[in-house]
């Protein structure tokens, strides 16, 4: 596949969870060392796109802080994250001109790396794919991944008419790259489910001092 490396990419992060096992709340606000996740993400993923967005549920001006347009769900029941990045795909179509891709991030995931679009956007070229998801240690993230923007409503119809509601069910139907990551010294991909684990990405972040 011809991956136009000049168009514009969207990128959508996705904070939809309901973050049970952090005692519900937005998963996204809660702090690492005095910052919100959602903040070390932002940074981290700005530099490599030309357009942010963030899909969240519910009132919108909890985010104001943050600068970013707030999209909700384009499909209703809370369908999970294929319904936030489809909410992406929506949006980049309508906003973005000529923009082919858009890539998904994970909201509590404050290690993304620098290096992930265009590492993203080369593996699509380098094996002809359709679309390419993010892994470590061989296991794949489903939710960091590049989606492309012609394939808007073959989603859109999976999660309304065939009730498709995890990644994998829909990625298996296309020429998907898997994207390899090293995981040394930290997972890029490393993410904050449980008060614990915003403990251990203090410590990760004081021995990066």
């Amino acid at each position: 596949m011809n991956c136009n490396m000049t168009s514009p990419i969207v990128a959508v992060l996705l904070a939809g969870g309901s973050a049970r096992r952090m005692g519900g709340g937005d998963k996204c606000l809660r702090e690492v060392a005095g910052r919100p996740l959602l903040s070390r993400v932002i940074e981290r993923i700005l530099p490599q796109v030309d357009h942010v967005v963030l899909n969240a549920n519910g009132d919108p001006e909890r985010f104001s802080e943050f600068g970013l347009p707030v999209i909700a769900d384009v499909v209703e029941g809370n369908a999970g994250p294929l319904a936030g990045i489809l909410t992406g795909l929506d949006w980049a179509a309508r906003h973005v001109t000529e923009c082919e891709w858009v890539v998904s991030v994970p909201t509590d995931a404050p290690f993304l790396p620098m290096d992930y679009v265009a590492r993203m956007m080369a593996a699509i070229e380098d094996e002809d794919a359709e679309l390419a998801c993010a892994s470590t240690n061989g296991r794949t993230h489903p939710v960091a991944g590049l989606w492309a923007l012609r394939l808007m409503l073959e989603l859109r119809s999976a999660l309304i008419d065939e009730d498709i509601r995890k990644i994998d069910q829909w990625t298996v139907r296309y020429r998907l790259a898997d994207v390899e990551f090293s995981s040394e010294p930290i997972d890029p991909f490393f993410n904050a489910n449980r008060p614990e684990d915003l403990k251990a990405a203090e410590v990760i972040l004081a021995h990066q001092r």
